[in-house]
């Protein structure tokens, strides 16, 4: 019973069932009589069998007769019973806990007000409801109505004691007005209306909370910690108090007339710029997307002068386009037939391609204003910014790697793909008119309330309960995968190593192989096996009788044999060099960008974090909303659409992820098939097809030249440079300090003693 009356009244967070059988009517409204029908056609069934008849007063007249035939809207397992079968069920008494106006073409009861007298016929009768007859009151004649009403909205009274000494206000209604039912499949969630309701007895409650009381009596409901995502994003101003803007204007605004040729084709893409701050939430919750994908690529860097800024770095960078279909018209031919004649003969579309140029402190400037612009998304971080080193080609290749990265998360995000900032930046091919237009995007203040206050669902698209599973289970995954992906970065560096290493074991056996053909010692070769009377005598031997006048590994002059032999092993110990030279670029260049791109997927955790307190703390907004006796239908219902904000975030990542996660598979697995049968297997192959015939014949004529790689014998190169590393991550751990960490100590040291911690510190 108590699991029943403190079930909350509120339904804006029910989720939908899919398959439902409802009663057929041609004005149904959205969210009406939703789990009703479905209700009566699984349970109401009697021992008997016996047929019962409608439950309202106005189906008990046509009771006396013929059975009514189900209609084709109806499921085929419904029936109904007679009226009298219900008397004879025994009934327990309850009272109803909140105002409830059903719909009478769905069973339910029409008029019941928060306080009536109920009689339970049946407690659960499926998909939460139950069957209750309004005792008769004597005002009305007619009879008592039995319907369906929702098992949350009533509460038995059997096992009540009285108690002397409190007293019940005679009339306790509620001035809490019910939301009217959503006529659209997608709800705005603007600003509130001002609400008149009436004064309300005040009943003295401990709920055994101090802190929510104490937010919410001297901090208005606001949270503590006002560094928090939760209230930086805006999110909390918009559940608390909603925005000022008027977000459901049925007709947008003109176009200003002050607008140049290329601002007019920008906002043909998707009509309006206000278009494009007003995003949409599908079932899932996942966010629809607006304008296909492109690509964008970061490339061709170069070191420019400015006798203002100085030195820096310019990358060109290059989006390219799907070809559109609506591009190829017709030369103003009006035949059908001659138009598809000419699609047919007509080329296919190229994709279009614009490029710009861009140095890093542009990025910086997109990054501000996407950040300001989309407060409630996680968007990529930018790379760091370097002051030492900054102009060397391995780091101007790392940072284009990151630059160009970056870019594609954000053009693959459904919400940021579409912004106007970004366009701006991906599109703008005037430097005058970069330099004039930049200022005003800095310039933009934060969106905060008025981005969640633009965001449109479908109602009932999140439940409570699923939605705090999802973040539990949302957090242990980023966590887990944070971790996973450190392991791999760490081991992916190994085998990095391991390829320097085979590069080096092939070259020392190259150089082992043309030592034993030459007679010509190899420097720093192991001699294991040998004894130091026979190293020596081999060392000061000379090398006569080790190879011929011709070159040819033979004590014999003119032995054709040997000589083939001696430039066949030849081949194949220059084959090894390339083998290792091969090994050694694919470590420290494709094997390097895959290292490098790791990074995409490195730290969801700290990623997601301002999304993941958004979303807890919103759910803590919205317990709080539908507490008995403090109900606020309107909060709620602002919850529930930042709700949908952070359910298409997490549902935006695992789509990412697994697009991400295939993408590093495939360039790795393309590198090694790329290193293995193209490069390395192709001279393998050749270097075994001297040893047949007819190239092996062909090695006897002439005499052997020296090999390119003698003269390394004397210093091989076996000592490679060190392998350079990918970039740190912005989130990877670093000895730097940070800032609050810095202040906090710096405050301790002031207010306490430099080996205390200071009382202080509690706040940081």
């Amino acid at each position: 019973m108590a699991e029943t009356a403190s079930s909350p009244p509120k339904t804006g967070l029910l989720q939908v069932p899919q398959l439902l059988s409802r009663p057929h009517s041609s004005e149904l409204e959205f969210d009406s009589g939703i789990n009703t029908s479905a209700a009566w056609t699984v349970s109401l069934t009697n021992p008997h069998d016996s047929p019962r008849l409608s439950l309202n007063g106005a189906g008990a007249s046509s009771s006396a007769g013929t059975e009514p035939k189900p209609t084709p809207e109806e499921d085929t397992t419904e029936s109904v019973y007679e009226e009298g079968s219900f008397d004879a069920e025994e009934a327990r008494p309850a009272r109803a806990l909140y105002s409830f106006q059903g719909k009478a073409e769905f069973r339910e009861l029409t008029q019941v007000e928060a306080g009536d007298e109920l009689e339970i016929v049946r407690e659960d009768v499926g998909e939460g409801w139950s069957l209750a007859r309004l005792r008769d009151t004597g005002e009305e004649v007619g009879g008592s109505e039995t319907g369906l009403i929702p098992r949350s909205y009533y509460i038995f009274t059997a096992d009540f004691v009285y108690s002397e000494g409190l007293e019940v206000p005679p009339q306790h209604t509620r001035g809490r007005s019910r939301r009217e039912a959503s006529t659209g499949s997608i709800t705005p969630r603007g600003g509130s209306p001002v609400r008149e309701t009436e004064a309300r007895p005040i009943v003295p409650q401990t709920t055994g909370e101090w802190f929510p009381s104490f937010r919410r009596s001297l901090l208005g409901g606001k949270s503590l910690n006002r560094f928090s995502s939760f209230v930086t994003s805006g999110a909390e101003e918009f559940v608390l108090q909603g925005t000022s803007e008027d977000t459901s204007a049925s007709h947008p605004p003109r176009l200003p007339s002050d607008l140049d040729e290329d601002d007019v084709k920008r906002e043909s893409v998707l009509g309006h710029m206000v278009e494009a701050e007003r995003h949409f939430v599908e079932a899932g919750p996942s966010w629809r997307t607006k304008v296909p994908a492109f690509r964008v690529l970061v490339h061709s860097p170069s070191k420019r002068t400015s006798t203002i800024t100085g030195a820096y770095t310019m990358y060109t960078v290059t989006t390219a386009f799907g070809a559109l279909s609506h591009s190829r018209t017709s030369s103003g031919s009006s035949d059908p037939d001659t138009d598809a004649d000419a699609d047919a003969d007509a080329e296919p579309p190229s994709p279009m391609r614009i490029t710009v140029h861009r140095r890093f402190s542009h990025f910086v400037a997109l990054h501000t204003a996407l950040t300001r612009l989309l407060p409630g998304i996680a968007l990529p971080p930018l790379p760091e910014k370097q002051y030492a080193g900054r102009f060397s080609d391995d780091f101007v290749e790392a940072r284009r790697g990151d630059l160009e990265r970056y870019i594609n998360r954000v053009a693959r995000h459904p919400i940021a793909r579409y912004a106007e900032v970004l366009t701006f930046f991906l599109g703008c091919e005037s430097d005058t008119e970069w330099k004039k237009k930049l200022p005003y995007y800095l310039s933009l203040p934060p969106k905060g309330p008025s981005f969640f206050a633009n965001v449109y669902h479908p109602a009932f698209n999140v439940d409570s309960d699923e939605a705090s599973e999802a973040i539990d289970r949302f957090v242990n995954h980023t966590r887990a995968v944070g971790k996973g992906v450190q392991g791999l970065r760490n081991i992916f560096g190994k085998v990095r190593e391991a390829r320097v290493e085979m590069s080096k074991a092939e070259r020392l056996l190259s150089y082992s192989i043309l030592s034993t053909i030459t007679a010509k010692p190899l420097a720093q070769a192991p001699t294991t096996g040998l004894s130091e009377e026979e190293e020596e005598e081999g060392q000061n031997t000379a090398t006569h009788g080790h190879v011929n006048q011709d070159g040819a590994w033979c004590w014999r002059e003119g032995c054709d044999t040997c000589l083939k032999l001696t430039k066949a092993m030849q081949k194949t110990s220059e084959t090894l060099q390339i083998v290792a030279d091969l090994y050694d670029d694919h470590a420290r260049r494709t094997q390097l960008a895959t290292h490098e791109a790791f990074k995409s997927v490195a730290h969801p955790t700290t990623l997601y974090a301002p999304v993941v307190d958004t979303h807890r703390s919103t759910l803590s907004r919205y317990h709080d909303s539908i507490r008995e006796g403090r109900e606020d239908e309107e909060m709620a219902a602002r919850c529930e659409t930042v709700l949908n904000t952070t359910m298409a975030e997490m549902d935006t990542y695992h789509t990412q992820k697994v697009e991400d996660f295939q993408e590093l598979a495939k360039e790795h697995l393309d590198g090694e098939i790329a290193l293995y049968e193209q490069q390395i297997l192709s001279r393998l192959r050749t270097a075994r097809k001297a040893f047949d015939e007819p190239q092996y014949e062909e090695l006897g004529r002439g005499p052997r030249q020296p090999s390119i790689y003698e003269r390394e014998l004397e210093h091989p190169r076996l000592n490679p440079a060190p392998l350079s590393q990918p970039c740190p991550h912005v989130f990877d751990s670093a000895p730097m300090r940070p800032v609050s960490v810095a202040i906090q100590e710096g405050v301790g040291m002031l207010l306490g003693a430099p080996g205390r911690a200071s009382v202080f510190g509690k706040f940081w």
